[in-house]
């Protein structure tokens, strides 16, 4: 082929990709889309040339180049989405008339007219949807989280805890709270930075990682602590405004009843701040902030005044290097006094990083905003931890008395003072020995008021860290539980999901909350109330490093956070440390917290809600599938591990659910079921999208069978099976045994269809498989007539499987690809409980035990536990109890639990004229005409035309077998007409000697007119069972 040259008249800027003018502009083209252009093909060049520039041809396919709109799951405002072409219109015959819609994606009314033209310039008329507020990284989430930390401990228990495990240790303290608290922040950065995040916070990270399970019951528990949360800040607000109030008389009922009242109008103004909206609540927050750091700059300005001799009373000397040496060390004072004690206190201010996470769904840039405004917050403070408790332990003694007289005379001895503030001209030895000192960082939980330039700052800093962190959980509590509503995990909860206003605002939330904090504030104990709530943010914190380290360890290709500055061996340690402190805070409080994430999580493992969030739980099964299957080509296959791994020739499952059934019941939860399904037709997308189709995977699943499901197109069904005979499986993982059902309308079919279907079994005999062949009185086919691109299935009525060209070509759509609904569950024979019933075996010829084999996997199931096997063999009638001796020897140490055996001497006699006649008459019209005058005709078809013709010399050839099988039908009429399974060694019809036809009217008549359901089994001719123990 000669190509064109530049002096042709062709560019190639002519023929880039373009985007259609329905997708570009949002406007759909008038009297629909045209596709013509895009399906022309090259001509000539000169064709090319003459079009011009405008042209539409071949090379510019429906290709497009890569563009947002391709990924995303939502529209832009004010353009029509763009969409992805498919594979098939890139690579179909322009001229086929049944290619699918341009786009795959997209609904018929946006490319088939567009509409009235009239609606869409209303629509382009329309104002864009009002933007919600949205925050950065600073007030949205550095703000919030400081806030959060901060709390009443850092303002009234620091100073204590300073005191009780000296600066040295505190620091040691303040710094494995924040290791524990920064590894949970990187962890959260990493998973927050995998994908855009939406609303729903520490509880959207969780369950989109790790899963439903583990994420719903966090979720749950996460809101309900921070609803509680809410009730302990306030009651800590309302207990130092008792304490103001107390100080100046004004008592209104008594101590908790004053905290009560105060818990609940607080609660009530903070619940009206919320709820008029996330700006105002960020507003109030920007407050609060403010107030907590002009009362640190008091404090800071405090530590630096010289001391007021009312002050050095009270144990403040200013900056003191033998202070600071007195306090560094610990001194353990009460019970608690301990280590342990001390940081079970502490920890909980640290707690609080995920109040920014907890509104990712009002931030701007929730992927930079939460790892930037976490880990800075944690930093920030971390560092005003460590400065207050430097300072504090630098400036006041651990004990004073508040006494002015208190100073150290010229009469007393020095050498009887005893205390460090001996130095500065204090003697505070007797309130010391006597335990009465009621100032010092040990004694006096207000010091940093007392330090502080203007002390009523400091308590405006109370308020505000109480206030703000009530404020953050209230927020906090709603958005997630919300977004835990939406997802629809658990029932009844759907209610409070609802959103209002721009910012889809869960007032609902918000009042559930409300509740909840008010029922726990009107407990008024602080200390009753904490242990619970630090253990359950302790939980989530365990599971979000989890969450990280297990999206690290699964080496998922979907993970991959563009926060680098992470370690999953610093997830799992963070993980663990949380579950240990758990449990040195409040062991019976850690074993609550995991026993509810464990009720909730066995829940959602029994409900098994319909969400797919591609978890790293998914991601981690995928692994441990993949090297189990590949460890297993390891190890050699050994008789004792023999599991019968059925391939079932179902057609679509929900036509033939008794034979699902039955192989159900010898393979569940023990070996491997699949079941097949071949689409006859040509190869096309609406082929196979019915092959691969998940809706017979969600039939299987609602039935609760556990089998893979497998699929193929093919043009004839033989080949078909063919396929999956020999690519069903994975590694060592594949099917040994063929199941299908009996063809009963192989003689009103074409014969070419009985030769297929007898040609199947040669092939799985080939393959080494063992065969089955179900048969039931009333057939396994449930559904109506089946379309014509849909397997034929082997059990009667009007399905027929055609050799001749027509049937090869059929083209159908997926319309009408299936007849029956997937949600209907017909009953079946096989769900029933059997009873004590019979299941009778008629091991005829050995076939390596399988015959055997499955009546013993039956009885292991509970509906048929109740049955008794009763094994028939062939034998001898002078020799009939010796044999049966023999027989039940050899089962007795196979170890199947048979104990009933019979000797059947009578199968060897002839059958009755009249069944031998009946089956005459059956093979009749299979019969080729051997007339000597024909022979010498051109007419008459040659064997290897018809191989399922029968000679006369096939029928004298096989006369034994036919015989033997009308016979044994006798024998099953008069022994097994109320089993409720009968199975039977299936006999085997030699290649090339047996013909087709011949074979199928072995099985008809061997298993014809029977009550129960026959299976026919054959193993492959190798051991199945040993009685050896290796």
């Amino acid at each position: 082929m000669e190509l064109p040259v530049a002096s042709d008249g062709i560019h190639l800027a002519a023929f880039k990709p373009r985007v259609p003018l329905s997708v570009a502009t949002g406007k759909a083209t008038p009297g629909g889309f045209n596709e013509s252009g895009y399906y022309q093909c090259y001509g000539d060049g000169s064709s090319v040339a003459s079009n011009g520039s405008d042209a539409l041809t071949g090379y510019e396919t429906l290709d497009a180049p890569p563009h947002y709109d391709f990924y995303a799951n939502t529209e832009v405002w004010g353009r029509r989405r763009r969409f992805r072409p498919s594979l098939y219109q890139l690579y179909a015959n322009p001229e086929d008339d049944s290619r699918p819609p341009m786009y795959e994606e997209t609904t018929g009314e946006r490319m088939e007219g567009g509409g009235d033209s009239s609606e869409e310039d209303e629509d382009e008329q329309k104002e864009p949807p009002p933007e919600p507020t949205r925050f950065g990284w600073i007030q949205g989430v550095m703000i919030r989280c400081m806030l959060n930390i901060w709390g009443v401990i850092l303002y009234l228990r620091l100073p204590w805890i300073t005191a009780q495990a000296g600066i040295g240790l505190t620091w040691v303290i303040i710094l494995l709270s924040s290791f524990i608290t920064g590894i949970t922040g990187l962890s959260t950065s990493a998973i927050a930075t995998n994908g855009k995040v939406k609303g729903g916070g520490t509880y959207f990270l969780i369950s989109r990682s790790l899963g439903p399970e583990l994420g719903g019951s966090i979720g749950l528990i996460f809101a309900f602590a921070n609803a509680v949360a809410v009730a302990m800040h306030t009651v800590g607000f309302a207990e130092t405004v008792t304490d103001l109030m107390r100080e100046h008389g004004a008592v209104m009922v008594d101590t908790i009843n004053d905290i009560r009242i105060i818990g609940i109008i607080t609660v009530t103004c903070l619940l009206g701040i919320s709820m008029a909206g996330m700006a105002w609540e960020s507003k109030a927050q920007v407050l609060f902030f403010l107030v907590i750091m002009v009362s640190f700059a008091s404090y800071i300005v405090g530590t630096i005044i010289p001391a007021t001799p009312e002050k050095q009373a009270k144990g403040f000397f200013s900056y003191r290097a033998d202070i600071f040496a007195d306090n560094f060390v610990p001194s353990w004072r009460g019970p608690g006094g301990s280590f342990f004690g001390m940081f079970s206190i502490f920890f909980p201010s640290a707690t609080g990083i995920l109040a920014g996470a907890n509104i990712s769904g009002d931030l701007k840039n929730p992927t930079v905003a939460i790892p930037r405004g976490t880990l800075m917050a944690i930093f920030w403070t971390t560092t005003s931890y460590l400065i207050i408790c430097a300072t504090i332990g630098s400036c006041v003694v651990r004990d004073a008395s508040g006494l002015l007289n208190d100073t150290l005379s010229s009469s007393s001895s020095s050498e009887d003072c005893i205390s460090v503030a001996c130095g500065y001209g204090w003697d505070f030895s007797e309130c010391i020995k006597n335990g009465t000192c009621t100032f010092g960082i040990s004694n006096y939980y207000q010091s940093m008021s007392m330090v502080s330039a203007f002390s009523p700052l400091i308590t405006a800093g109370i308020f505000g860290a109480t206030l703000s962190s009530a404020l953050a959980c209230l927020v906090s509590a709603p958005k997630v539980f919300q977004c835990l509503c939406k997802d629809k995990l658990y029932p009844v909860i759907g209610f409070f999901g609802k959103g209002y206003g721009k910012n889809d605002e869960p007032l609902r939330g918000y009042l559930l909350t409300y509740i909840i904090a008010a029922c726990f504030i009107l407990i008024a104990e602080l200390n009753t109330i904490a242990p619970i709530i630090s253990n359950f943010f302790l939980c989530s914190y365990s599971l979000i490093n989890f969450s990280c380290f297990h999206a690290s360890i699964t080496n998922s290709p979907g993970w991959r956070p563009s926060f680098r500055f992470y370690s999953k061996w610093l997830s799992l340690l963070g993980a663990v440390c949380c579950v240990v402190i758990m449990f040195l805070l409040t062991w019976w409080a850690a074993l609550i917290a995991f026993g509810v994430v464990f009720f909730l999580l066995g829940y959602t493992l029994y409900k098994r809600p319909a969400v797919n969030w591609g978890s790293s739980v998914q991601a981690g099964s995928y692994n441990i599938a993949l090297n189990q299957c590949v460890g297993l080509n390891h190890v050699e296959d050994h008789v004792k591990n023999y599991r019968p791994q059925c391939l079932v020739l179902t057609g679509p499952p929900s036509r033939r659910p008794a034979l699902v059934d039955l192989v159900s019941c010898f393979t569940k939860s023990l070996s491997l079921m699949m079941c097949g399904n071949v689409v006859i037709t040509g190869p096309s997308p609406g082929a196979v999208k019915e092959a691969s189709s998940d809706r017979h995977v969600s039939w299987l699943n609602q039935r609760k069978v556990k089998s893979f499901y497998r699929g193929v197109v093919a043009t004839e069904l033989r080949s078909g099976v063919n396929m999956l005979l020999q690519a069903g499986g994975l590694g060592r993982i594949k099917p040994n045994v063929l199941l299908t059902g009996f063809k009963k309308d192989w003689r009103s079919d074409t014969p070419q269809a009985a030769h297929n279907y007898i040609g199947i079994l040669h092939d799985a005999f080939d393959l080494q498989y063992g065969v089955c062949v179900l048969r039931m009185r009333e057939g396994l086919d449930v559904s109506h007539p089946p379309q014509s691109h849909v397997n034929p299935g082997f059990d009667g009525g009007p399905e027929s499987i055609s050799s001749n060209s027509a049937s090869s070509c059929i083209r159908t759509s997926i319309t009408s690809s299936i007849s029956i609904d997937p949600e209907i569950q017909p009953n079946t024979v096989f769900q029933k409980n059997q009873g004590k019933k019979t299941i009778d075996v008629y091991w005829l010829s050995d076939d390596g035990g399988l015959t055997l084999l499955l009546p013993y996997l039956l009885t292991r199931r509970k509906r048929w536990a109740r049955c008794k096997v009763r094994v028939f063999v062939g034998g001898e009638t002078d020799k009939k109890e010796e044999q049966k001796k023999e027989v039940l020897a050899l089962i007795k140490k196979f170890r199947l639990g048979f104990h009933d055996v019979e000797v059947l001497p009578d199968i060897y006699q002839n059958p009755q004229p009249v069944n031998v006649h009946q089956f005459e008459n059956m093979v009749g019209r299979f019969r080729r005409n051997t007339n000597p005058k024909q022979d010498s005709d051109s007419g008459p078809p040659t064997q290897q035309e018809e191989p399922w013709m029968i000679t006369d010399q096939d029928l004298e050839r096989n006369k034994a077998k036919s015989l033997r099988q009308i016979r044994l039908n006798e024998v099953l009429q008069d022994y097994s007409r109320e089993a409720a399974l009968i199975v039977i060694t299936m006999p085997v019809g030699r290649r090339g000697v047996c013909p087709s036809t011949l074979f199928m009217a072995w099985l008809d008549f061997l298993s014809r007119d029977l009550r129960p359901p026959v299976l026919l089994v054959r193993g492959n001719q190798e051991n199945v069972l040993t009685f050896y123990c290796q």
